[in-house]
């Protein structure tokens, strides 16, 4: 026997002449100060008005409650009009915007006596004031249907872990109707459509005039009559008393919330439930109302659904199968057994051979989140993988309704048609749900039920590999990362392939796996087992391992270069030569500074210290990892213009730009400056200016060059000119001024040698 615990109703005439409907509800705990568990509470509020085509519901406190609806006699009624509410909340203190209400909610397949035609519920979170109206559709002759009521339900408390407590709200007053109306006191409402006093639709009621109910459903319900439920035109059902078998699934079964753990009262659904043969396909359904609602509420949300269905509608039980919130959780909804073909009331028309799923919240405009798509692909995958069925494929599904849906597509009863196996509740019946964003989601939710995993790539190999064009180096070992856009919860493993073989394998919650490649050319590639068994493959990826290290041709080579010259730093050319037999990566300077240079780079400018003896070291290190260190040690000399050997005439200057202090000029053609020293490269160090002139180098008795000291500008300590040696021997380099026309000054700071 079904139960319904309706909101006591009654009337008093105002002194205006108009009538105040009002209703009144248990306390929403046991006293002041105490957080009580209460249960779950449904407060219904007559539409008044006297039009035929709008009834309404003036501004009202109310006891609180979390989801509303409406509702009117006659469960195969359809509303053609516009349902809107607007709510007060208890958090904020705040009117919500005029909310609309989905009106084409599926009616009952096989009506009983006490059901009722409804919206779909919207949760509207924590509130304890509501308006409503009712407006006929425009170009609609037929009257709103009788009976209109809002339908406000307070989930309750029924945990402890649930701490959101409303506190006591006053009664609920209702729309005051027209002035002309007559009325007289009574414990009844009036039904303003018939202008006659009824009880509660379709339930026979006793009451006695009272300010309040009791907290359990005490209102005394005629029986429905005995009637024959007729099944769907081709399907047999099983009896309830004999429920089918639970096969076993192809993919795991995901985590589900029970019905007692989301806290339902099984008392408002007490008739046995009713299978089906199997399950052929889901649909995809949202609940509609506020998407900002916290995960910890979600079950209470699962409870006002759960208490409308119930309590507003008529029905048994909750109509879906599953309900999922936008944190991924997955609720039991109706009973009878997860794993069974349970029979549900989701899809008007296509109960007989699937399951409905619906998303917590409201997605025409708002695509629901990455959690929710997944715990939907997993019940769809397990659920369908019961009956060995595909959730990428379609089927023919037996029509027990005729009807036509919302995209205009005609169904007579009794003939199949063709669905995707996760479909949208939109594609079977002529409604918006669930809504055109989380509509176009289906496909991923497919492709996720059903693999293989989307999206798979490599997204770095390490582990002491690198990449030189399209080739990876390692001494032997690699780790290599990937990424996938399937959730991992539906992948079964990862398998890293090397040369097409299996070498390491991972749970499919990794995203990285490592191995040790023998010596050789390699490829590299990641596998993608989904929880259906499908199989997906990143390209391959091409890998040597090699512990060859590089090799120098010799040891680092220092020689002097021009530029400006001080006692503490002296230009020099730092040069090598380095080599792999797989891949050179970088050279790098490791005393007496710091450096990296590339593969193809073989001389670098530096400094350094004169008079000091410095190491310089290098290593070569090649993409594999394998590294060579060579050095060498060299020291720049200064030799000061007075160590030179003089002939001809020669002047002293003193200047602190000078290189140390003191210079030599001379403008007297032939005389000259001799220095000898044992080294492997010498720089000749002199003053230019506008008005310097040239002279001769001569090398070990051999002249080399003329060098030109006229700059545009004066520079000091400049090394103009330099020679290279192999190796360290004993050499003389002599100076000779030429005496140029017009500018024969030749001034020089010394002579620099490296040894």
């Amino acid at each position: 026997m079904k139960r319904r615990a309706w909101l006591t109703l009654g009337a008093v005439v105002l002194g205006g002449g108009g009538i105040v409907t009002y209703a009144v509800a248990s306390p929403a705990h046991d006293g002041p100060g105490v957080r009580a568990k209460r249960p779950v509470r449904v407060y219904d509020l007559a539409l008044n008005g006297t039009a035929s085509d709008k009834r309404e519901l003036p501004r009202t406190d109310t006891h609180p409650f979390s989801l509303v609806g409406v509702s009117w006699s006659g469960p195969a009624v359809r509303l053609r009009g516009t349902a809107q509410v607007r709510t007060h909340s208890s958090v904020t203190g705040a009117w919500s915007d005029w909310q609309d209400l989905d009106v084409d909610a599926d009616p009952v397949e096989h009506p009983e006596q006490g059901d009722r035609g409804a919206s779909e519920p919207r949760w509207v979170g924590p509130s304890d004031g509501v308006e409503a109206r009712v407006l006929r559709k425009n170009g609609t002759s037929a009257a709103l249907p009788k009976g209109l009521q809002v339908n406000l339900v307070d989930p309750g408390v029924v945990t402890d872990a649930e701490t959101r407590v409303s506190d006591p709200a006053p009664a609920a007053f209702a729309a005051e109707t027209s002035p002309t109306d007559t009325a007289t006191p009574t414990d009844t409402a009036t039904d303003t459509a018939t202008g006659t006093a009824s009880p509660s639709p379709t339930d026979s009621v006793s009451s006695t005039p009272t300010d309040t109910v009791s907290p359990a459903p005490t209102d005394t319900v005629s029986p429905a009559p005995t009637a024959t439920v007729s099944p769907s035109p081709t399907t047999a059902t099983p009896t309830a008393s004999a429920p089918p078998t639970a096969p076993q699934s192809t993919v795991p079964r995901p985590p589900i919330t029970s019905r007692a753990g989301w806290g339902a009262d099984e008392s408002l659904s007490p008739d046995p439930s009713e299978y089906n043969a199997d399950v052929k396909a889901v649909f995809v359904h949202h609940t509609d109302g506020d998407n900002t609602y916290a995960c910890t509420d979600s079950a209470s949300v699962v409870r006002g659904i759960y208490a409308y269905h119930t309590q507003v509608n008529g029905w048994n039980d909750i109509g879906y199968n599953f309900l999922v919130d936008k944190c991924g959780t997955v609720f039991e909804g109706r009973k009878g057994g997860v794993d069974l073909p349970v029979l549900g009331a989701h899809t008007y028309g296509w109960n007989r051979e699937s399951a409905g799923i619906a998303v917590l919240g409201e997605y025409s405009t708002t695509g629901a989140s990455n959690a929710a798509l997944e715990a939907v692909a997993r019940v769809a995958a397990w659920k369908l993988g019961q009956y060995g069925a595909d959730p990428a494929s379609t089927v023919q599904l037996n029509a027990g309704a005729t009807q036509t849906n919302y995209f205009g597509t005609a169904y007579t009863a009794g003939t199949k048609y063709t669905f995707q196996r996760v479909s949208g509740h939109r594609d079977g019946y002529n409604t918006q749900c669930p809504g055109s964003s989380l509509y176009a989601q289906l496909p991923t939710i497919r492709a996720w039920a059903a693999g293989p995993v989307q999206g798979l790539k490599v997204t770095s190999v390490a582990g002491g590999a690198s990449l030189s064009g399209s080739t990876y180096y390692t001494k032997g070992a690699v780790t290599v990362n990937w990424s996938a856009t399937t959730p991992r919860s539906l992948v079964k493993r990862f398998e890293l392939l090397v040369d097409g073989k299996v070498a390491a394998t991972t749970a499919g919650t990794a995203s990285s796996a490592s191995t040790t490649l023998a010596l050789g050319s390699h490829t590299l590639a990641v596998r993608a087992v989904h929880q259906s068994g499908r199989t997906a493959t990143t390209a391959t990826l091409n890998a040597v391992a090699e512990t060859t290290a590089p090799a120098f041709t010799g040891n680092p080579a220092l020689s002097l270069r021009t530029g400006t010259v001080n006692t503490t730093a002296v230009p020099v050319t730092l040069g090598w030569k380095a080599t792999d037999n797989a891949a050179l990566r970088s050279v790098s300077l490791l005393s007496p500074g710091t450096a990296t240079y590339g593969a193809t780079t073989y001389s670098a400018a530096r400094t350094a210290a004169s008079g000091t003896a410095a190491t310089w070291s290098l290593r070569a290190a090649d993409y594999a990892g394998n590294t060579r260190t060579v050095s060498a040690a060299y020291t720049p000399v200064i030799l000061q213009e007075s160590a030179a050997v003089r002939s001809g005439s020669w002047s002293s200057r003193s200047s602190s730009s000078y290189l140390g202090g003191a210079s030599y000029s001379s403008g007297t053609k032939g005389a000259s400056l001799t220095w000898t020293f044992t080294g492997r490269s010498a720089a000749w160090v002199v003053s230019r200016a506008s008005s310097s002139g040239q002279a001769y180098v001569y090398v070990d008795g051999v002249k080399v060059a003329t060098v030109d000291l006229k700059s545009a500008t004066t520079l000091y300590r400049q090394a103009i000119w330099t020679k290279n040696w192999s190796g360290s021997a004993k050499h003389t380099v002599k100076i000779v001024v030429v005496g140029t026309t017009g500018r024969p000054t030749v001034t020089t700071d010394g002579l620099v040698y490296l040894k």
